[in-house]
């Protein structure tokens, strides 16, 4: 079989939820430009415009949808939107996700003194925000018999990073998840489900910059320092460094993959330090 065949996605219908944020704004521009029509889900529905405008104007499909991913019935209004734009969806990303600070034990903070609502809407929105959108979305792929579930996962997952206890918990969380809602689906309703994660290594973005960099002088900071001495290639992912993977996932070269959470993350995961 020719590679662009295997490698293929041409025509495919891809929902992506968080769609307005910097990461998965570059996977939908990405998988736009290799022909896959594209649903952008985002709170922030302006944003999602914008978005939307930006892969249009390149020459792709792409329709910008409002949703609380929280709010079931949001969920499903937006699978609706997404269908009525489409005609079907046969991908789903799972890319909405975040920390917030009062769920961090930065200094003066402490674990003991994390809040118990912060806690809470940190595991809410990377993990119900993963299991809502699963289910609307899951459903209509169970009653075709295909689909392709991809959530997105973290370097917290194998090696959970200081200071930030909800958030990584929650995204170990996704990675467990996503193993089972592989076996789930596969068994219950068709082998020709997969559902996968991709783990992104230390990609710079609003949530992190000024953990990493410097506000004023744009140099790393001790935390950015820490990282990159603890990535192999020396340096921060760069948003399109995850579209290729994406694109592995989505297409027929890793049609009897299932189950698997993928790093991508410069050899982040592999160092041991030493």
């Amino acid at each position: 079989m020719e590679l662009s065949r295997i490698f293929g996605i041409e025509g495919k219908c891809v929902a992506i939820t968080g769609g307005a944020g910097v990461l998965c704004a570059e996977m939908a521009k990405g998988l736009a430009k290799q022909g896959a029509k594209i649903s952008i889900i985002d709170y922030d529905v302006k944003r999602g415009a914008d978005v939307c405008r930006e892969i249009e104007s390149a020459g792709g499909f792409a329709v910008p949808v409002q949703a609380n991913i929280l709010e079931k019935k949001a969920v499903e209004a937006a699978f609706d939107a997404s269908v009525k734009a489409m005609g079907r969806v046969d991908v789903l990303i799972n890319g909405a996700g975040g920390n917030k600070k009062e769920a961090t034990c930065a200094m003066p903070s402490t674990f003991f003194d994390l809040d118990a609502d912060a806690i809470r809407w940190v595991f809410d929105l990377n993990c119900l925000g993963t299991m809502l959108p699963s289910q609307v979305f899951g459903r209509h792929m169970a009653e075709r018999g295909e689909g392709n579930i991809v959530n997105i996962a973290s370097m917290n997952a194998f090696r959970p990073l200081t200071n930030i206890a909800a958030y990584s918990a929650a995204k170990a969380a996704i990675a467990n998840f996503t193993q089972w809602l592989s076996v789930y689906m596969a068994q219950r309703h068709s082998p020709n489900i997969r559902v996968n994660a991709i783990a992104p290594g230390f990609f710079i973005t609003q949530q992190n910059r000024f953990l990493l960099t410097d506000e004023k002088t744009g140099e790393l900071t001790p935390r950015g320092k820490q990282v990159i001495g603890h990535t192999p290639m020396n340096r921060f992912g760069e948003p399109d460094d995850l579209v290729g993977t994406l694109i592995w996932l989505l297409s027929d070269a890793s049609k009897f993959v299932t189950g698997v959470v993928v790093p991508v993350d410069g050899g982040f995961n592999a160092f041991s330090g030493v």
